[in-house]
């Protein structure tokens, strides 16, 4: 809020007006995405979850249900990449 913006999103334009306000440089965004990389920050996206969301009850399905759901892993064979190589 104190840059100007209603919300506490820093976008990489964002980052770049306040670069150019404060020191008077111009980057152009990959520029300014170098830049917050080489000094260790990274790019975050908050989680959304629904707000009715009940965790004991998704573990349990994970535990219960998705096993019967899941489709099981072929066993791995003996093969050929060969065309005229039959599996006798």
């Amino acid at each position: 809020m104190a840059h100007g913006w209603p919300d506490q999103r820093w976008t990489l334009s964002r980052v770049k007006t306040v670069i150019g306000r404060r020191f008077h440089k111009s980057y152009i965004l990959q520029g300014v995405r170098r830049l917050l990389i080489r000094h260790g920050f990274s790019c975050h996206v908050p989680a959304r979850r629904a707000v009715g969301r009940d965790e004991e009850a998704i573990c349990g399905w994970v535990k219960v249900t998705w096993p019967h759901v899941e489709t099981p892993r072929r066993r791995s064979t003996h093969s050929s990449s060969s065309r005229n190589w039959r599996g006798t």
